[in-house]
């Protein structure tokens, strides 16, 4: 993902409500199901002058059934979609 750490936080709560933090790793359990996020911070992309933060976004789900993982990654990519204008 290109956005800084913080913008990946503020956005979060639209994909998962309830969660844990440490370090760079979050936690959560949602009716009876786990899941863990771990972002890892990637060398800045150049554009020219213009610098792009980068994330890798590792999703590991615990007990849930392929189409509720589905459910689940189509929540998570819809909280971070960003309209332009």
């Amino acid at each position: 993902m290109s956005l800084q750490r913080e913008e990946f936080f503020r956005l979060l709560p639209g994909a998962v409500k309830a969660y844990e933090v440490e370090g760079d790793t979050v936690r959560w359990t949602e009716g009876g199901r786990g899941g863990t996020i771990r972002l890892v911070r990637l060398e800045e992309r150049r554009l020219g002058s213009v610098g792009m933060p980068r994330q890798r976004v590792e999703i590991a789900l615990e007990g849930w059934s392929e189409a509720e993982g589905e459910a689940f990654l189509c929540r998570f990519h819809r909280a971070f979609l960003r309209g332009g204008g």
